[in-house]
């Protein structure tokens, strides 16, 4: 495969992954601060599947849309308001989460419980940019951002790292044989 080709083959999987974060995050159960959605779980197969540096990449063409105004954010919404705003620091964080899942990726040796463990550490991080963030624009006390940003949270997020690893494990193959990966 040339250079060419590969290059075009990266920016076509970046962008994928870029999309489909737009698309998870309008798939969501609205809260008063910050809304469940599936973005976390595009994140977590985005840096599975596309290893630290290309995940990063993706996510951050995610959130450069959402900058500029496109509506790609959760209640299809965007702008600088909103990736600022209260909540701008999960989806920041996002970033963070991408580099750790993307460590593991490619790995033919990461056991499954690894890769649930190292999505576990990119979420954490996630949440701790996200809430750190929160709290500091919304001057709410920690246990007060946590009971409304984290802790409603975890269950589903667990939810979507069984299904990223799982999907992860079975989609690898295929884009190794078409060379994305």
């Amino acid at each position: 495969m040339s250079g060419n080709q590969k290059m075009t083959k990266d920016l076509a999987i970046m962008a994928f992954f870029a999309a489909l974060t737009a698309i998870c995050s309008q798939i969501q159960i609205p809260l008063p601060y910050i809304p469940i959605n599936l973005a976390l779980f595009s994140v977590h197969l985005c840096g599975i599947l596309l290893g630290s540096k290309r995940a990063v990449l993706s996510q951050s063409v995610y959130l450069l849309l959402g900058l500029i105004g496109l509506p790609v954010f959760a209640g299809f919404k965007g702008g600088p308001g909103v990736l600022f705003g209260k909540t701008g620091g999960y989806i920041i964080g996002y970033l963070l989460c991408a580099l750790i899942d993307g460590l593991i990726a490619g790995k033919d040796d990461a056991s499954t419980l690894r890769m649930m463990l190292q999505m576990l550490a990119g979420t954490f991080f996630c949440y701790l940019f996200g809430t750190i963030w929160f709290m500091f624009l919304t001057r709410m006390s920690l246990a007060l951002s946590l009971s409304y940003c984290v802790i409603p949270f975890i269950p589903g997020d667990i939810i979507k790292i069984v299904l990223a690893v799982l999907l992860g494990k079975r989609l690898t193959p295929q884009l190794r044989h078409y060379q994305f990966i």
